[in-house]
């Protein structure tokens, strides 16, 4: 039977979406300024829920922020949507916190199928939303490449031969390769092995990975696990990483992908996808 969903979920996803159309500069310029565009999403959430206190917090941020100039606008409402979701939950700022300043992909889908390569295949494609509605951390959702590559910057193989470039890793592996996603490819001037935070990068990381349990099962594309399921991505760090890529190699809008690292959490309703790329 299928769960009813939660009104005040509902009220947030809407606000978020708006939020987000804006920040890409869809929908602007607005005619009759934020205001509008307050009434506007109050109208859309009558009914589902709305009366919680994020809710009525981001819409008075939002009825207060100018409309113009533009660039203003959209920096401001940029950092409005920012604010929102690390309110919205810990999962979310943790994801914030630890990928936002790296060009990373990291997003979650339902889990539909025995065979979760159909699963990861499909995040990869953007064709699911997160089953929570939580962040979605995607630098190239708007990106114009692709109307080239559709999976831009990906170009995954085929979702029965994904498995083939992956490997297992265990939970401890998986936590540190997805912290040593907050580091840089090139010229990283302070690895997470070194930093004085190094422990809140890695407890931020088990954050992440929680949210899929504790019987979930990693894979990771580094070649470093192909015959070990537990190799030191921490003391290797970012720069020190090979793989079986799953990049576009098409030169487009001026950018070459040039290295990368995967992991994937397979639960039994979700599946996550984190991605780190190296590109110049």
């Amino acid at each position: 039977m299928p769960k009813c969903a939660d009104p005040d979920r509902t009220a947030l996803d809407l606000l978020d979406a708006r939020l987000e159309a804006l920040w890409d500069g869809r929908g602007l310029p607005l005619p009759q300024g934020s205001a509008f565009l307050v009434v506007e999403v109050e109208r859309e959430a009558e009914g589902v829920g709305g009366e919680g206190e994020l809710f009525r917090w981001a819409l008075d941020r939002l009825r207060r922020t100018p409309c113009e100039p533009q660039d203003d606008f959209v920096r401001q409402v940029g950092s409005l949507l920012g604010e929102f979701r690390r309110r919205r939950s810990p999962w979310n700022a943790a994801a914030l916190r630890l990928l936002d300043d790296t060009y990373t992909f990291a997003a979650t889908g339902p889990r539909r199928h025995e065979n979760w390569a159909y699963d990861v295949h499909a995040v990869l494609h953007r064709t699911v939303p997160d089953p929570r509605g939580w962040v979605r951390l995607d630098w190239d959702r708007t990106n114009t490449a692709r109307h080239t590559v559709p999976a831009y910057p990906f170009d995954p193989p085929g979702a029965s031969e994904i498995p083939d470039r992956l490997y297992p890793l265990d939970p401890e592996a998986a936590v540190a390769a997805l912290a040593i996603m907050a580091e840089e490819w090139q010229s990283e001037q302070a690895p997470v092995r070194s930093r004085p935070d190094r422990d809140a990068v890695l407890a931020d990381a088990r954050i992440l990975l929680d949210r899929y349990g504790p019987t979930a099962r990693y894979w990771t594309n580094a070649t470093a696990a192909a015959g070990d399921p537990a190799p030191d991505f921490l003391t290797a760090g970012l720069q020190g990483t090979k793989s079986h890529g799953f990049l576009t190699s098409e030169y487009l809008n001026g950018l070459d992908l040039f290295e990368d690292l995967g992991l994937i959490a397979v639960a039994e309703e979700e599946v996550g996808v984190f991605w780190s790329f190296g590109a110049y």
